[in-house]
């Protein structure tokens, strides 16, 4: 192999570990996430308060009474809604 060949195969190495060393040092942490973005109740909404109750306690909601109320509403209004809009 030529030595003009070697030196740069192994200077474009070094950069390229250079490289991958700033990346890992400049990126953020992990642990700092950004906070969540908090949803804003729609007025339109029933019970939409009761809604957001059910997205953050994730799937205990399936076997919450007040959550099956809430989506029965919010299914019935959004059905509503479209009903009455695509009548002339």
């Amino acid at each position: 192999m030529d030595w003009k060949l070697a030196t740069r195969v192994i200077a474009v190495l070094a950069v390229a570990v250079v490289m991958v060393a700033c990346a890992i040092a400049l990126r953020p942490n992990a642990t700092e996430e950004a906070p969540a973005p908090t949803v804003q109740p729609q007025s339109g909404e029933p019970a939409s308060s009761e809604l957001l109750r059910c997205r953050e306690i994730g799937t205990a909601a399936l076997d919450d009474a007040g959550c099956k109320k809430a989506w029965a509403d919010s299914r019935r209004h959004f059905l509503e809604g479209n009903a009455e809009r695509s009548r002339p």
